[in-house]
């Protein structure tokens, strides 16, 4: 994990996803995962044998090695970043929640951030939508310097939101539906969502997926969870008052009572998750958010890989 993933806010969005997309290529030297090296860069090393027409020369006089220029000719990934902002990812409901202590909202406006970083070295194009109980934004692909200033100030938008005073109840289906009818060229679609609705079921919502797989899109889902809370009910054997944070219907129980047979239903759950995507060849990447912006990093580089 980064350092850098422990510094607290305010830190400017776009630095942050610099230094956290750098810090990680510069892991990958010291890793066995070195050979996604060369997504990262613009050359990579010359093999005897090959031809010399795209040698960079310049960098040979610096260097006295030899690299080709990979992506002058590389037709180039278009990628959606889909953001759930409805009020369920506002959890944990920390009164100021930081990169040290994230709620689910804040960690996937972070690595929202540090993919269009990586998408922008690799001179992808990158859209962004979001979504609560209706589609909020959406911004085409694209690759240009004032399209990604534009993309950071949105998401700096969202982290000023008060969740107390902008209740939003997920409605996913609609927009989503939306976003497949807009999204007229084949892209990497990528799904930040903790997939928590009252009004939708789970085969509600993924009739909505089925739709970015039926207009040719691929679509990796980053489902997340806390996990310490929401998976492990770490709680000390009290009661407590539980609030749902989209309805504000409250419920006063000593979770202990009812672990075993949340813990039932949660499996349930992500096995009944895990077979749709399977079924619909949609690539689940379950996300702990205290773990860290990495393995969002390696989701997408495979994905990638698959694609190309």
């Amino acid at each position: 994990m980064n350092n850098l993933e422990h510094t607290s806010l305010p830190i400017r969005i776009d630095l942050f996803a610099k230094q956290v997309v750098e810090g990680f290529i510069t892991g990958l030297h010291k890793s066995p995962y070195h050979g996604f090296s060369v997504e990262f860069a613009e050359h990579r090393l010359y093999n005897r044998g090959e031809s010399t027409r795209h040698v960079d020369w310049k960098l040979f006089a610096r260097t006295d090695k030899l690299f080709q220029k990979i992506y002058e000719e590389e037709t180039n990934l278009r990628c959606q970043t889909i953001l759930d902002i409805s009020s369920s990812m506002y959890y944990p409901n920390y009164s100021n929640a930081t990169l040290e202590k994230p709620n689910k909202l804040l960690f996937s406006i972070y690595a929202s951030a540090v993919l269009m970083n990586l998408l922008k070295r690799q001179r992808d194009a990158i859209g962004l939508s979001t979504y609560s109980d209706k589609l909020n934004l959406h911004t085409n692909s694209r690759t240009t310097l004032r399209h990604h200033k534009f993309l950071y100030n949105e998401l700096e938008k969202l982290l000023n939101i008060n969740p107390i005073l902008n209740k939003k109840a997920t409605k996913s289906t609609n927009a989503i539906h939306q976003i497949s009818e807009i999204l007229n060229k084949r892209s990497l679609v990528l799904i930040f969502s903790d997939l928590i609705s009252d009004t939708e079921s789970l085969e509600e919502q993924f009739e909505a997926f089925k739709h970015l797989k039926y207009n040719k899109h691929e679509i990796i889902l980053f489902y997340l969870t806390e996990s310490n809370t929401e998976v492990n009910l770490e709680f000390k054997n009290n009661s407590y008052n539980f609030i749902d944070v989209e309805s504000g219907e409250s419920i006063k129980l000593n979770p202990s009572y009812f672990k075993e047979q949340y813990k039932n239903k949660s499996n349930q759950f992500i096995n009944d998750l895990r077979l749709k995507c399977l079924q619909y060849k949609i690539d689940l990447v379950e996300v702990d958010i205290n773990k860290g912006f990495d393995q969002i990093i390696y989701s997408y580089l495979l994905k990638r890989q698959k694609i190309f």
